[in-house]
């Protein structure tokens, strides 16, 4: 089965805040993972819907959608259901799966934790 790797932000017009996506889709690209494609809900290119079409002309049969989000907002909790369901309806014969938001993984707090390290230096 060919798996695919959909990373979700939210976007910014600034290119600059967008690019972090981008260099984190370049380097998960892996064995297991041979399609990585960033997006974005709004703001920027491509849009979800956009890169999951991606996905799945580069034959994806299995897209683990990841959103890229600390809070179980609006955006976790409706936004990115309805493009989980668009793309499902638009692909029946690809499996779209929904991950968890970053925000509760209790990695973050090693993470906030080393960031107060570095600025204490």
């Amino acid at each position: 089965m060919i798996k695919a790797l959909l990373l979700i932000a939210h976007g910014s017009r600034n290119k600059e805040a967008n690019e972090d996506l981008i260099h984190l889709a370049k380097r998960l690209v892996s064995s297991e993972l041979q399609i990585v494609e960033p997006s974005y809900l709004e703001l920027a290119e491509p849009e979800i819907e956009t890169a999951g079409d991606t996905c799945v002309e580069k034959g994806a049969q299995l897209v683990i959608m990841v959103p890229y989000f600390l809070s179980a907002g609006i955006h976790v909790r409706k936004d990115l259901i309805e493009s989980l369901e668009l793309l499902t309806k638009k692909y029946p014969e690809v499996q779209f799966r929904l991950a968890g938001h970053l925000g509760p993984h209790p990695l973050l707090e090693t993470i906030i934790r080393e960031r107060i390290e570095e600025a204490l230096r």
